[in-house]
């Protein structure tokens, strides 16, 4: 613990009038000391972390509670990021994160929270806090935002006023595209069913529909209500010192204030007299394996309110033992059952709203089958009532917690202001959430003193909901023809004037959003800000077990030994190469060899890849994009894409599934073996002895193949493993260690052009270009380029003037450069947007100071915090040394504009 910070921060308590009721309190699990505090003239909560972390945060919460579900708070919070009274230039937040090296800036909208994290290393960055206390305390709030960000009507080519009348706005195409994955649909549903009293019955984000009946008054109206400090519960973490955090918070925002009663505290849900059921509809999955059978059911359950710690910590860890793994009850009864493809959605315990539920079912039924998921859930809870668990079941999950509490991430200030916002949201103790040692010891006592204390019964609880979902053939036809309709209605109600207003006012977000902006009003840091130099990463590479490479790296990973192993796909046969991924997916369940078991792993896998579509849309297509650039990228859509997706639907739909079953011994073979492996290991320096030993013990056990086996592809470079620092090749008893790396020298990149038909209201586009890797000099430069066409052209052209949720260019390590659009209302006008974005890099229209903020963004990548486990990846997956990424990171400041034109053609 940082004593010395902890003093200062008892310090700082102490001289500031403003603040009262101290509360330290040490949390050794989680190496941190817990500061509480509250401001007395505004009764605003504060808690801060202290802990060695460098990777500091910083964040703002105020209860948000609509009771419509025209999507108020979620375009709130959009829409104070457009300009405050200190910072009133267009679009702060985007500016932003090209003038920070911040390692996470975003904003959150939940069910009855909005929060707004930032995260950085750097102490002078940190104290940009003061562009989020502006933004939420004192945003302009000005109409064209709440327009642009909202929704608005506006001609279809703004500057044609006798083009049709259209519903546009940020927002707005965000959750149509929202709307479009059948599992938010029927998670959005169950938790307004389950909890209609308040403002669980309403969609807290937009319900497109609702969306545009929101006025700009009733926006300016919710945030002089909700964003008050005595609505707030401010979080900081890290090793900076609290005195800062309290001085720079109480002069820009408290200070300002005066205490006031919001009235957004949740009432309890009144439970009900007896079950109740619903039945929903949604959109067809074109990828289901069975039409007939893509009818979800689930049956929920209300549980005891969030703010008891300890009951929410047992209530969680039951439905982990009742949901998690193939050993569970659930599993078996359902999944097993071969009645569905997987579990419904939230399937198992969700704390996220002032009394928890638990939630199971199966989704991919047939609808006949409706009344025997639920026969089965009620059977199984019963059966679960009178049994209980076995003692190894418990004993595994707890052992999985404190493995847990020890792994140590890159964002864990975010995971714990994450892991705490509900609960402190309707004033629960965020400390006591942090205990989770007492917890678990508090969890083993009562298990001890009553063997039967995970028997805890939900039989008698009435306040049961029993939700369906079947597919309508036309429910996009239907909600597109509701659209129509209210936008039919709503132009109906114009008069001339206000025809003549919406054309006016969207000439004007137009020539606002093709102005230059000044952002001088802003904080930035400098590029001389960003250390010159990187850390370097001790590394060992040896071989073991005869001649296989094992690098290891001594970090203070709290005990924890983090093993990874790399096996070369050259000897395995072509026709297997498209099996891997389902080979990977299913290799650590037991019983995976047994047919039926199998056939159930398919379905999951199959279910699991078509729902992440719609969430994933821009990835599909960019990843489609590149397969025709390099054989690495057709390996990625095999393995990754679309392709993939259609593979797993296809072997998911076989009656006789044998003949892929067998393919997995074969792969096996290939994969599962030392002549084709390399590995790494991360663990503490006292544990390197042991390690070693248990890893030859592993490597030994796989075995080698009996017979050379051919490589698929001949071509091979053989290169020396480079050492972590970039001197020479480490040498073992005479002889370097060689890495194999597959070429295909016969291999020409061509153009291919596709085009997915999906059934969703938003699109996704991406397209990619062929450039240079890693190690080429001109790779820095388009790395600048990449950002600063995102920042500089496509965020205007596809968010600002398309509408799209979002858009931008990114460059790959192996040099494909991806431009791309996620939920996008166009797709012929955005590739048009990146030829022209292309045409803008090439007239050199930039500046020095838009150089040096691109590469401020940049860096904040390149610098981004490495945990323990993580260390030396680069090293063990790419082959980067340290001197490699120096160089690397030289060339990145030496990119100039004359390099930027250069690259640009």
């Amino acid at each position: 613990i940082r004593h010395v910070a902890l003093r200062r921060a008892e310090g700082a308590v102490c001289t500031e009038a403003a603040e009262r009721r101290v509360r330290l309190t040490s949390v050794p699990e989680l190496f941190l000391t817990a500061v509480k505090l509250s401001h007395d003239d505004t009764g605003a909560r504060y808690l801060h972390l202290a802990t060695e972390d460098t990777n500091n945060l910083f964040s703002v919460q105020f209860c948000t509670t609509p009771m419509d579900s025209t999507g108020v708070p979620h375009i709130l919070e959009h829409t104070v990021l457009c300009g405050s009274r200190k910072y009133p230039c267009r679009d702060p937040f985007f500016k932003m994160l090209n003038r920070s090296l911040s390692t996470f800036m975003n904003a959150f909208t939940a069910s009855d929270y909005t929060r707004y994290p930032f995260s950085t290393q750097n102490p002078k960055d940190f104290q940009n806090l003061s562009v989020y206390l502006d933004a939420t305390f004192f945003p302009c709030l000005h109409e064209l935002d709440f327009w642009y960000e909202g929704w608005r009507l506006e001609h279809e080519n703004p500057s044609d006023p006798q083009t049709p009348l259209v519903f546009k706005g940020v927002v707005f195409n965000e959750m149509k595209g929202a709307f479009t994955d059948n599992e938010r649909i029927f998670s959005q549903h169950l938790q307004n069913r389950l909890l209609p009293d308040h403002t669980y019955s309403v969609v807290s984000g937009g319900d497109p529909l609702c969306i545009p009946e929101l006025t700009w008054e009733q926006l300016k109206q919710f945030h002089a209500t909700h964003y008050h400090p005595s609505n707030a519960r401010f979080f900081t973490y890290g090793n900076f010192p609290l005195e800062q955090h309290l001085k720079q918070i109480h002069e820009e925002a408290l200070s300002k204030f005066q205490k006031i009663e919001p009235s957004t505290t949740v009432p309890a849900q009144t439970p009900w007299d007896k079950p109740r059921e619903f039945q929903i509809t949604c959109g067809p999955d074109s990828f289901a394996t069975d039409p007939s059978k893509q009818t979800t059911v689930s049956v929920s359950f209300l549980l005891p309110d969030i703010t008891d710690t300890f009951e929410a910590f047992t209530l969680s860890l039951l439905s982990s033992l009742l949901t998690s793994g193939p050993n569970s009850p659930f599993y078996k009864a359902l999944i097993e059952s071969g009645l569905g493809t997987d579990f419904s959605p939230d399937v198992g315990y969700n704390g996220y709203t002032r009394e928890a539920y638990f939630s199971v079912g199966l989704q991919g039924i047939a609808e006949k089958d409706i009344e025997t998921v639920r026969s089965l859930v009620d059977r199984t809870i019963d059966e679960v009532v009178e049994k209980g668990f076995e003692d190894d079941q418990i004993e595994a999950l707890l052992h999985k917690i404190e493995i847990q509490m020890k792994h140590q991430s890159t964002s864990f200030g975010l995971m714990l202001t994450s892991y705490i916002a509900s609960c402190w949201n309707h004033d629960g103790d965020p400390v006591e959430l942090l205990k989770l040692g007492n917890q678990l010891a508090k969890f083993r006592q009562c298990l001890q003193e009553n063997p039967k204390f995970c028997k805890k019964s939900k039989t008698n609880n009435q306040h049961k909901l029993t939700l369906s979902m079947r597919p309508d053939d036309k429910y996009h036809e239907k909600q597109a023809q509701v659209e129509a309709t209210k936008l039919k209605q709503k132009v109906k109600a114009l008069s001339p004037g206000d025809r003549q207003q919406i054309y006016e006012k969207g000439l004007e977000l137009r020539t606002q959003q093709s102005k230059p902006q000044d952002a001088s009003c802003l904080p930035a840091l400098k590029v001389s800000d960003i250390e010159p130099t990187i850390p370097v990463t001790e590394l060992d590479v040896v071989l073991t077990a005869g001649d296989i490479p094992v690098q290891y790296c001594a970090q203070p990973t709290n005990g924890m030994v983090y093993f990874r192993a790399f096996s070369s796909l050259n000897t395995l046969p072509e026709e297997l190469r498209p099996y891997v991924p389902l080979f990977c997916s299913v290799l650590t369940n037991p019983c995976f060899e047994e047919e039926e078991h199998f056939k159930v792993l398919v379905k999951m896998t199959a279910q699991e890849l078509a729902n992440g579509i719609p969430d994933s849309g821009h990835l599909y297509a960019s990843i489609r994009a590149g397969r025709t650039l390099t054989p690495a990228g057709d390996l990625q859509e095999t393995f990754s894409g679309m392709d993939q997706v259609r593979l797993m639907k296809r072997i998911a739909e076989m009656t006789d599934i044998k003949p892929i079953l067998r393919k997995l011994p074969r792969i096996k073979k290939h994969l599962l073996n030392c002549d084709n492996m390399r590995c790494s290991v991360n663990a503490t320096p006292q544990q390197m002895s042991q390690t070693e030993k248990v890893v030859e013990d592993f490597l030994r056990s796989i075995g080698r193949s009996k017979k050379e086996r051919r490589p698929v592809r001949p071509h091979t470079v053989e290169k020396p493993v480079p050492s972590s620092s970039g001197g020479d090749a480490p040498v073992l008893h005479g002889s370097q260690i060689i890495r194999k790396l597959v070429m295909e020298p016969t291999f020409k990149p061509w153009q291919m052009k596709t085009h997915f038909l999906m059934p969703f209201p938003v699109n996704y586009v991406g397209e990619c270009i062929r450039t240079v890797p890693y190690t080429d000099p001109d790779h820095a430069s388009l790395k600048i380029l990449a950002r600063l066409m995102t920042a500089k052209f496509l965020h205007t052209e596809i968010r600002e003037k398309g509408g799209a949720y979002g858009g931008g260019a990114k460059l790959s390590r192996s040099g494909v450069f991806t431009l791309y659009s996620y939920r996008d209302p166009n797709t012929i006008e955005t590739l048009q947007s990146f030829g022209k974005a292309v045409d803008w890099a090439k007239s050199g229209k930039f500046t020095q100071q838009d150089i040096n903020e691109a590469k401020l963004s940049v860096f904040s990548t390149v610098d981004a915090p490495v945990a323990p486990s993580d260390k030396g990846m680069d090293h063990f997956l790419y082959g980067l040394s340290d001197e490699m990424k120096q160089a690397h990171r030289e060339q990145l400041f030496a990119v100039s504009h004359d390099k930027l034109l250069a690259v640009s053609d």
